[in-house]
């Protein structure tokens, strides 16, 4: 198994992290260590396709005397297998938690696999409240990408969630914490913070180097709000819901400072009862965030959404 001694990673966290996202970033979902006995999987920037089982998300494991903890279980059966196959390739332990950090599709559709080996699904009241709002909707979208491939995937949510926005938890002396900072890309979003080596897992609260998506039910006040919450813990390393691993400040620079954006620029346009279509046409440039990838596609219909967001209250 690969680890990195603490002293070590702690000294040089930046130059490890440099190689691994280099080498993570040629492939479709690539293992990632972060720290001790912790890993990323980072999967592709790009679209859910068959051929990546809808795996175009971040997900990750840490491995404990007592067996694995995976942090989000893919968006399909096959997908579920697939992030099973990355983890033997590191660890013969079994998974024995699986902690889901949002309710899309790609962060717990893939929950019923792991149940069935004998994994206990961990997920906060608001998570698993969401999940079973979305879960049908989930399906009917990835039929048509996924085909065969969604063959088997049942909607399974945590038989027991937590209740709170917070829990503490332990499996082989390793502390977890999960944490709902704050309704973001879909309500009940929750980040997975591991104290002893200050690493966070967002979920989807952010994004690195591509553009965040405003989904109809997202909440973008809430969301910004929730993202300065998560700063406040004051990561070393962040594993982001998309995109490379980075660090708080890079962090700051792709998601803080579009949702500041879009609460500063769309929030005040809709409060000033300015048309739609105007605000879409004067800020569908933002050259400021047009290098990170999927701007042309997303920004136009964020605009709109938080607009429409913002209309109704923001709540």
């Amino acid at each position: 198994m690969i680890t990195v001694s603490h002293r070590l990673y702690s000294a040089l966290a930046i130059p490890l992290l440099v190689l691994a996202m280099t080498a993570a970033w040629a492939g479709e979902l690539k293992t990632v260590p972060v720290g001790t006995d912790v890993y990323a999987l980072i999967g592709p920037t790009g679209a859910r396709t068959a051929d990546n089982d809808a795996l175009n998300c971040n997900l990750g494991f840490i491995v404990t005397d007592q067996g694995v903890v995976l942090i989000d279980s893919g968006a399909s059966r096959e997908g579920a297998k697939r992030i099973a196959a990355a983890i033997r390739a590191v660890t013969d332990r079994p998974v024995k938690w699986v902690i889901n950090s949002g309710s899309q599709d790609h962060r717990w559709l893939g929950n019923a696999y792991f149940a069935e080996q004998g994994a206990e699904v961990i997920a906060l009241e608001g998570t698993a409240k969401t999940q079973k709002v979305y879960g049908a909707q989930h399906l009917a979208r990835l039929k048509p990408v996924l085909g065969e491939r969604l063959a088997g995937t049942e909607p399974v949510t945590a038989s027991a969630p937590l209740a709170g926005d917070h829990a503490r938890l332990e499996l082989g002396g390793v502390r977890i914490e999960l944490m709902d900072l704050g309704d973001a890309h879909f309500p009940g979003d929750a980040v997975v913070w591991l104290p002893a080596q200050r690493i966070l897992f967002t979920g989807d609260l952010v994004y690195l180097d591509r553009l965040l998506g405003v989904m109809p039910s997202s909440r973008v006040l809430s969301w910004r709000e929730a993202f300065h919450r998560m700063e406040a813990l004051e990561p070393v390393v962040l594993v982001p819901g998309h995109g490379r691993v980075g660090d708080l400040a890079k962090a700051e620079r792709d998601t803080g400072a579009y949702l500041d954006w879009l609460v500063e620029q769309v929030g005040a346009a809709q409060a000033e009862w300015e048309p739609l279509d105007e605000v879409v046409a004067r800020l569908a440039d933002a050259p400021q965030f047009s290098h990170l990838e999927n701007f042309e596609t997303l920004n136009r219909s964020n605009i709109n959404r938080a607009y429409l967001d913002f209309e109704r209250g923001g709540e």
